[in-house]
């Protein structure tokens, strides 16, 4: 296996957890642990193994300055971006979910252009209307046939903001990753995240009675965990080191596909026509954003 195929073989990794996660991330929430419990589950288990990792490599020493810009990167990283999608996630559906995600590149397209003043082309404004219109869609129309979702509406604009905080996020970390070893990023990435979640976090935490807990809930947390949160995080990693940010962003689009087959096959959601056009308004949307970039590579 060549290094090219080693890094698309990891990318798809990232993108087959990614997509499955929805599913058992909703099952997890459906009865047995609130939102912002499971939330507090994977940051706290994630920052406690990254640091672990920490252990058995060199020492990265932290320029003083960039302590804060971690912790900023960690509200949007971490704190908005973990507690929003669950709780999204709680409210909606895992396809309408995993669909909303993917406007993410849209969002990193629009604040690169507002705070690094990366030009902006015709299909790149093209994009980001289809990519709206899409998520538009899905957040006005969604309610129908949605016979899994509790409130599909706030579940959809949770999720939308969840997409915008993550897509700051990656403008914010982008400088503290060209400058530091992934896992030393990671490790306080996930342990500021972990204080500025404990305050909405903890009480639902305190409340939980493990007793009721059955064990494929354990082992489904356990996935998020190591899995979900960690695993991916490190696939990705591998396979950036291999292939250009063009070729990894083609995996985005897997995730609504691999989570749509997962979630039908679970019997967790069901495809219908809203979620096809605003899936397919969202995905030409990401491309025409992408189409400059494509060319270049």
């Amino acid at each position: 296996m060549t290094r090219r195929q080693k890094g698309i073989f990891y990318a798809f990794l990232a993108a087959l957890i990614y997509g499955v996660t929805f599913t058992i991330a909703k099952d997890v929430m459906k009865i047995h642990i609130p939102s912002f419990a499971l939330t507090l589950m994977r940051v706290s288990g994630a920052a406690t193994i990254f640091w672990l990792i920490s252990l058995g490599l060199p020492k990265d020493n932290i320029e003083k300055k960039d302590y804060r810009k971690f912790f900023i990167a960690a509200v949007f990283g971490i704190a908005l971006n973990m507690m929003t999608f669950l709780k999204g996630l709680s409210y909606t559906t895992p396809i309408s979910a995993s669909v909303l995600m993917i406007t993410a590149p849209i969002f990193v397209m629009i604040f690169s252009f507002i705070f690094l003043r990366n030009p902006i082309t015709k299909y790149k404004i093209a994009g980001v209307f289809l990519g709206m219109a899409g998520a538009t869609v899905l957040i006005l129309y969604g309610k129908k046939l949605n016979i899994h979702a509790s409130n599909p509406k706030l579940g959809n604009l949770l999720v939308v903001f969840n997409a915008i905080s993550y897509a700051l996020y990656l403008i914010l970390a982008k400088p503290l990753l060209n400058r530091y070893h992934p896992v030393t990023f990671a490790k306080w990435l996930y342990t500021f995240g972990l204080f500025l979640i404990l305050p909405f976090c903890l009480p639902e935490f305190m409340h939980l009675n493990w007793a009721n807990i059955p064990l494929h809930i354990h082992l489904k947390i356990v996935f998020l965990v190591v899995f979900s949160t960690v695993l991916t995080y490190l696939f990705n990693l591998i396979a950036l080191k291999v292939l250009k940010p063009t070729t990894m962003s083609v995996f985005i689009y897997l995730q609504p596909l691999i989570a749509t087959i997962f979630a039908m096959m679970m019997g967790a959601d069901q495809l219908t026509w809203i979620k096809i056009i605003a899936a397919g308004l969202i995905i030409i949307g990401v491309y025409l954003v992408n189409l400059s970039s494509i060319k270049k590579n």
